[in-house]
């Protein structure tokens, strides 16, 4: 069993199709950070990165049994997580709303 699952890196492929953004634009990076001195049978944990590269957002997500990085990613791309400036900026032009003023 690995942290990123194929079915994990084909659903987060198609939350991109979706939103219209490409594989290309992103970068996953996961770290293991499951404890290995346990007695039990340890489930997987890490942390995970995602990237976009165009905009150099960034965000991080717990892996575990307990917890869905799609689900937060999905929620992350509504808020506008990993939109830049300039989208936000086309967004307030194309709303009537003025620029705002540095």
């Amino acid at each position: 069993m690995e942290l990123l699952e194929t079915d994990d890196i084909a659903e987060f492929q198609k939350i991109l199709r979706r939103n219209r953004w490409t594989l290309a634009d992103f970068s996953l990076s996961a770290t293991d950070t499951t404890d290995p001195k346990t007695d039990e049978v340890p489930a997987l944990q890490g942390e995970l990165t995602v990237r976009r590269k165009s905009t150099g957002q960034t965000k991080q997500y717990l892996i575990s049994d307990s917890t869905s990085w799609l689900d937060l990613f999905r929620n992350d791309i509504k808020g506008g997580a990993f939109v830049g400036q300039d989208a936000l900026q086309v967004r307030h032009r194309s709303s009537g709303t003025p620029k705002p003023s540095h």
